[in-house]
């Protein structure tokens, strides 16, 4: 132990109560920020994890019509009124053969969608029908883990059976089994049964969607094609947007990245996230100035060790050292122990029970385990303990010992 080290040592010992109340700032600090970050991310994830596993990482969709004197122009967006968009997907079985052979693709599924009404007793409501190919389907999707009542067995081998999603089955007032009428454009209505119940924890698409045959679906919608949209599952979804322009470009279809479908909902769930680190970086910021409080108190009450100290020889670096290392045992101390204490917060706040049945569907906090957590959180303790503890140290390492002593001896 060098000896500005051992003396900061003993400095902090001599005022053991101020010491433990910045330790303690610091850890609870580190503690909250480590504990909201894993909340905030871990419903974002949830939600992540969730729309990918229903609705993919891309989504191809329209074909795409540049018209005469635009194909000289820029790159131009979808929406462009240079372009026209066509619905449909004519050559889905070719789009997703070439589809396949990119690294980045683990699936593809292709679905014809369309929105009916559906009936059960007295019960109406509008509903999201996506016919799909089941094995293709339950290779790019989560569906087969999102049943939650029902077999997928049932909906396999009866060509008019439906799997509903869990609130849409509970606001219809249907379970496994009993009846549904869907009602096709040209006014009929066609009986269907429930093989299943799913849950993929999407407030929109449990709501909402139902899911049947792929011809089903065509001779239900009135289709002229049996392909509305294809749905890719990705090996890294984060690359997502460069793959749906490269697509967009080579297949000539509307291509949308899960990051620009869920916009909207990525943006809400960054602002609480960083809502809640600034809020909890105050409670950081506020033990240091604690800490400064502390350091500055130290420095009053030891003019004359320091002049003695600067007299037999301890340069001015030194005395500032001695204060510096008063800082950073304060700060090792308290990330450490507020690191051991927002895990004990976080594993404990994911076992309070709360109901969220909105965007997302939960049944208690849902927390996620990430390391950068905790090195943010004890950056933050660092930067604010060295801010606080560099004046008090270079006030000590300015005074004067010849000035100090005759103060003193007088």
């Amino acid at each position: 132990m060098t000896p500005p080290l051992y003396i900061a040592f003993r400095f902090l010992g001599h005022r053991k109560r101020a010491f433990f109340l910045s330790l303690g700032g610091v850890v609870f600090g580190v503690a909250i920020f480590i504990c909201t970050q894993a909340q905030t991310q871990g419903f974002a994830k949830n939600f992540i994890d969730s729309t990918l596993g229903s609705n993919g990482a891309l989504v191809m969709r329209s074909r795409i019509q540049t018209l005469k004197g635009a194909a000289a122009l820029p790159p131009l967006p979808v929406h462009s009124p240079h372009r026209r968009l066509f619905e449909g997907i004519s050559n889905a079985s070719e789009i997703m053969r070439v589809s396949r052979q990119f690294s980045n693709v683990v699936a593809c599924s292709p679905v014809l969608r369309g929105t009916l009404t559906a009936r059960a007793g007295f019960q109406n409501a509008t509903v999201d029908l996506f016919g799909i190919d089941l094995p293709l389907h339950l290779q790019t999707t989560n569906l087969a883990r999102q049943i939650e009542s029902g077999s997928l067995d049932d909906f396999r081998n009866n060509p008019n059976s439906l799997i509903v999603g869990s609130r849409l089955a509970a606001a219809l007032q249907v379970d496994v089994g009993e009846s549904i009428q869907l009602l096709s454009p040209d006014g009929e209505y066609r009986r269907f049964v429930v093989a299943a119940t799913a849950r993929s924890g999407v407030g929109v698409v449990d709501s909402g969607r139902i899911y049947c045959h792929a011809k089903v679906a065509q001779s239900l919608l009135k289709k002229p094609y049996t392909t509305s949209l294809i749905i890719f599952k990705l090996r890294d979804p984060d690359r997502a947007p460069a793959l749906a322009a490269h697509f967009e470009t080579l297949f000539n279809h509307e291509t949308e990245s899960w990051q620009e479908r869920e916009e909207a909902n990525l943006q809400l769930f960054l602002t609480i996230r960083l809502s809640a680190a600034i809020t909890v970086s105050l409670i950081i910021l506020l033990a240091g100035f604690g800490i400064f409080n502390v350091l500055t108190m130290t420095v009053l009450s030891k003019v004359k060790e320091i002049a003695i100290l600067r007299s037999i020889g301890y340069r001015r670096g030194d005395i500032g050292a001695i204060f510096l290392w008063q800082g950073a045992m304060i700060a090792g101390a308290g990330s450490l122990i507020g690191c051991g204490a927002g895990a004990l917060l976080t594993l404990l706040v994911a076992h309070i029970p709360i109901r969220v049945r909105g965007l997302i569907y939960a049944n208690h906090f849902l927390v996620t385990w990430d390391w950068r957590h905790y090195l943010w959180a004890t950056l933050l303790a660092i930067i604010a303990v060295a801010i606080a503890s560099y004046v008090p140290a270079r006030r000590a390492s300015l005074l004067s010992p010849v000035a100090t002593l005759r103060g003193t001896s007088g």
